[in-house]
């Protein structure tokens, strides 16, 4: 009796053959994407853990005031703890110090009172609740040890709906994740590369919609709804717009250029590399040198400290963290519109859209 062979599938080999079968659902390129994830989960891991797992204060900006002879040596001795964990700076007086406190210059400061037996330590948990903890147990040790006592002052604290003083940085991680899930549901749904200059530009005006409607929504629901950050509406709503619009951008950018891969890029920018290097949960002082270095110049670091700035500290230094962000924007933008404007030749037909099988 003659057997019929089963039918072949489109690489040739037969349906009934388990190692054909495997040869035709995973696909080469299918596993170098899996190798792709596999290496982001691994970085995932090692950044989030290398980052956060031993947080150690190291050169905190920090202010000493003190008459004559007594700042210097105070200075001396803080710069002398072990560790290093203060970079102590003499201040003319208390309202200088509370002054850089709030222009952000220092994290603290240490007013001593040499006709008395305790000193006042002035620190601002909405720049972070960790920080100021810390800065607490370091002058409260260093104070002991001189015999004296220490009275804590929060110049700005943190709202008492703000726990850890963590709310804004989680309400820049939802920015960003929306921008970079937009970018990636706008790419996946026709293609990764734009197939012209005209779609990657409607892409852009469809990314640049989302973020003001997103960054608007933000900003409510952490203020008028929930009240746990104070600071003007307008002013987060803008910041979450151009947050959104920078990480969808950026995640446009990469994708115009390296396909679906690009989707895997932004990731690693924006949450590997940018969350953990935030200043969220520890700020920066905090952090390790890699990490510490980094964040201030990705989107998830430069919009916590803005949103930290516009919360507690009366919108002051947030002009670098806004040109960071610009620079993402603008980058995103031009890089996209290359993208699309460019030749076309030897980009691989797997960054179109599927066509249906014949």
């Amino acid at each position: 009796m003659s057997h019929t062979p089963g039918p072949r599938t489109r690489n040739g080999t037969r349906s009934g053959s388990f190692l054909g079968e495997v040869r035709d659902a995973v696909t080469p390129r299918a596993t170098l994407l899996v190798l792709g994830v596999i290496a982001l989960q691994l970085l995932f891991i090692a950044s989030y853990v290398g980052a956060l797992h031993d947080p150690r204060p190291k050169d905190v900006p920090f202010g000493v005031v003190a008459p004559g002879a007594a700042a210097g040596q105070t200075v001396d001795r803080l710069e002398g703890l072990p560790g290093s964990p203060l970079d102590p700076r003499t201040v003319a007086d208390e309202a200088a110090a509370r002054r850089q406190i709030m222009n952000r210059e220092i994290d603290g400061a240490l007013v001593l009172d040499p006709g008395g037996g305790q000193d006042t330590l002035l620190v601002a948990s909405g720049g972070g609740t960790v920080l100021a903890t810390t800065l607490e147990g370091i002058a409260g040790k260093a104070e002991q040890a001189e015999g004296r006592a220490v009275r804590v002052v929060d110049v700005a604290p943190a709202s008492r709906h703000d726990f850890d003083g963590l709310s804004s940085f989680y309400l820049v991680v939802g920015w960003c994740v929306g921008g970079y899930l937009c970018a990636s549901i706008l790419a996946i749904s026709t293609g990764a590369r734009p197939a012209n200059p005209r779609r990657a530009a409607i892409r852009l005006i469809v990314m640049a919609l989302v973020a003001i409607v997103g960054g608007l929504g933000g900003a409510v629901i952490i203020g008028p709804v929930l009240g746990a950050l104070p600071g003007g509406v307008l002013d987060l709503w803008g910041l979450g717009a151009l947050i959104t619009f920078a990480v969808g951008a950026a995640t446009l950018a990469l994708q115009g250029v390296f396909g679906i891969v690009g989707i895997g890029l932004a990731i690693l920018l924006v949450v590997i590399a940018g969350n953990p290097s935030a200043g969220g949960a520890f700020p920066l002082p905090l952090l390790p040198p890699f990490w510490k270095a980094i964040g201030p110049t990705l989107p998830p670091g430069a919009g916590t400290w803005a949103a930290r700035s516009i919360a507690y500290f009366k919108g002051n230094d947030v002009t670098a963290s806004l040109l960071v962000l610009w620079a993402w924007a603008v980058a995103g933008t031009v890089i996209t519109m290359l993208a699309a404007v460019l030749p076309r030749r030897g980009r691989p037909e797997t960054d179109l859209p599927a066509s249906p099988a014949p």
